[in-house]
């Protein structure tokens, strides 16, 4: 199974399996990893699991489609930067396997 690390803001690892199919949110939320707080449960529709992609995943991941909802939720993510994901948009597959991706410093 793919792992994904996400590092919290104090730099604090987590490496974590993540089943394919599953959103990077959901490998979080069910595994206590602090710093997601994914308040829509997923839906696209709070910014509160913002993520920034370490840049050597940023190629594989991609960044919103310009004009797209994600893009628009992380215009109300605080300290949202070039980049920037949420990470329940970002889909577990075999290519993504080692991603790592690094909290904010708050989701809201």
């Amino acid at each position: 199974m793919p792992e994904v690390t996400y590092i919290e803001f104090d730099g604090t690892p987590h490496r974590v399996e993540v089943p394919l199919g599953t959103s990077v949110m959901r490998g979080a939320v069910d595994n206590n990893v602090p710093g997601i707080d994914a308040d829509c449960g997923g839906e696209c529709a709070c910014a509160t699991c913002h993520v920034y992609v370490d840049a050597a995943w940023l190629d594989k991941v991609a960044l919103p489609e310009p004009g797209s909802q994600e893009a628009a939720m992380l215009s109300f993510a605080a300290v949202a930067q070039p980049d920037s994901r949420l990470s329940c948009q970002i889909t577990m597959r075999e290519e993504l396997a080692g991603l790592v991706v690094r909290m904010p410093e708050g989701q809201h």
